[in-house]
């Protein structure tokens, strides 16, 4: 062979080599992106873009679905439970009375920027939450925690770093859920080099297994595989890419070309479709969830008690769940779901009563009915696969007492923004639990202390307030249980709430995908996850 043809040839086999190594990093989902390693790039279709990627000042799953790739916490949840792990701390220790818990850090672990993780990074990142005053940025903190420093109710009277690997919380009162609440997505620890600059919520910087890389509004979020993550057998994959795709059957069907791998928000209509592709599989969230109807109780005419409950009496829950839910949901008649510790079985049901409506409407002085606004989610979310069409199917039903109900909505974070300002007089939204405890749904949500942040009914029940605190206080489970289920009797009393279902959420997938295991709080780290 001539030394000309033979380079010739060689040329043409590197060439050929070089395409085909090419062909696996395409935009394309799980097809060529899956190697012996499991590595590649997932493609996660969901339904709305994040809000920031600062996950402390969050409160929605399309936004922690992100900042759980970037962030680490303190302690963590078991991948399938809500029981406590460790993580970036390793170990704690708790005082005999309940006021101080002593964590020891891990060694070795850095910041996305280089910086060093230490006892006085976490420090002053509850400082920034614990002094900001500001509670509609900080919502989840004044939720979780009673409020800002120097308010009465604030449970955390000082975060010390006693050296560089241990840090010391010392509480004002004990809190049953500590460990819980510090396990949650929006107490991550931050680069505190990074959290004051005014685009961190575009750029953040954590721990995590995975580095941000960019975010094109509206459309894809990338990160990449952190080279230097201190567990060096994560993350498996090389990346994931986030691919904001509206609606749900659009998301479906990138799902099944292998556009995308895998896929949130599945209409429950179109489980069938997934069951019966051999290149799909099927995956289900645990309910830990409520889907609700609320009402601003400060804004007529829905300060008055008989007309919330009068609402509460028009709403055919039975047919919303066969029409919108294809039976992967049930009804709710509190709020929080069964799943929880301390939920009141005994509560009775508001059943489907338009005569009984109509009693209670006359009685408030509202016989002939009413004009009204009714806010309907902009996203499909887990509680909420189609808030346009359940919100439609509620307007029909007020009719019939001569309610008018105008559908209002908003693009997913001013609708957010608004509700929490207390715009809405009755607006549509649920909440997935954070932690597995009741604090989380009762306190967190209908509060006193949470109007401004999660409470947004501003409903407001001194008795209320005082069970809940009394059972955040103590440790005794059984004692915590039958305060929260008299919470939920008045709670159920004052409707502040239409409590309309606890869903078990779908998605959809690759049948390359291996190591996803959806977790109850609704968001997971991807770090396991592979594609082969």
């Amino acid at each position: 062979m001539k030394k000309s043809l033979w380079l010739l040839l060689s040329s043409v086999l590197v060439l050929s080599l070089f395409l085909a190594g090419c062909s696996g990093s395409s935009e394309k989902g799980s097809s060529g992106n899956g190697g012996k390693d499991g590595g590649g790039v997932l493609i996660y279709g969901k339904g709305g873009d994040a809000v920031s990627l600062d996950p402390a000042i969050v409160t929605d799953g399309e936004s922690f679905i992100v900042t759980e790739q970037i962030f680490e916490t303190l302690v963590d949840f078991e991948k399938d439970s809500t029981e406590i792990v460790p993580a970036l701390a390793e170990k704690w220790d708790i005082s005999p009375d309940g006021l101080k818990y002593t964590f020891h850090l891990r060694e070795g672990v850095k910041f996305h920027d280089g910086e060093d993780f230490n006892a006085d990074a976490v420090v002053k990142n509850f400082q920034r939450w614990a002094r900001s005053k500001d509670e509609a940025k900080f919502a989840y903190y004044a939720s979780m925690f009673g409020g800002f420093e120097g308010d009465e109710g604030h449970i955390i009277k000082e975060v010390k770093a006693v050296d560089a690997k241990t840090v010391e919380f010392t509480l004002a009162r004990p809190q049953a859920p500590f460990l819980k609440n510090l396990a949650m997505s929006p107490f991550a620890i931050a680069s505190p080099s990074k959290f004051d600059s005014k685009d961190f919520g575009k750029n953040p910087v954590g721990t995590g297994p995975f580095k941000f890389k960019s975010w094109k509004a509206g459309d894809t979020i990338e990160v990449v595989k952190n080279e230097d993550y201190w567990n060096k057998e994560l993350p498996k994959l090389d990346g994931v890419t986030f691919k904001v795709i509206k609606d749900n059957s659009a998301r479906l069907n990138a799902v099944i070309k292998g556009e995308i791998d895998l896929m949130d928000g599945l209409n429950p209509s179109d489980m069938g479709k997934v069951k019966e592709n051999g290149d799909l599989q099927l995956f289900e969230r645990p309910s830990m969830n409520v889907g609700y109807v609320g009402f601003n109780v400060e804004k007529a005419p829905f300060d008055k008690k008989e007309v919330r409950q009068a609402i509460n009496h028009l709403v055919n829950k039975e047919e919303i769940i066969s029409n919108f839910y294809e039976g992967t949901a049930e009804p709710a008649k509190n709020p929080m779901p069964p799943s929880i510790g301390g939920y009141d079985d005994s509560t009775p049901e508001y059943e489907y009563n338009v005569e009984k409506a109509k009693e209670l409407l006359k009685k408030a002085g509202y016989e002939n009915g009413f004009e009204m606004e009714l806010w309907a989610m902009p996203v499909p979310r887990p509680y909420m696969p189609n808030g346009q069409k359940v919100a439609e199917a509620l307007q029909a039903s007020f009719k019939e007492v001569g309610i008018e109900a105008k559908i209002v909505t908003h693009e997913w974070g001013p609708y957010l923004e608004k509700v929490q300002a207390g715009e809405a007089p009755m607006y549509m939204l649920g909440w997935t639990g954070d932690n597995g405890d009741a604090d989380n749904f009762l306190y967190t949500l209908l509060d006193k202390d949470s109007i401004g942040s999660n409470n947004y009914s501003r409903y407001n029940n001194e008795e209320v307030h005082t069970l809940l605190i009394e059972a955040q206080t103590t440790s005794d489970e059984a004692k915590r249980n039958e305060l929260y289920k008299k919470a939920q009797q008045i709670i159920h009393e004052d409707a502040p709430w239409v409590p309309l279902v606890h869903s078990k959420p779908q998605l959809a997938g690759s049948s390359k995908i291996k190591g996803f295991v959806p977790h109850p709080k609704g968001t997971q780290s991807f770090a396991e996850t592979t594609l082969n």
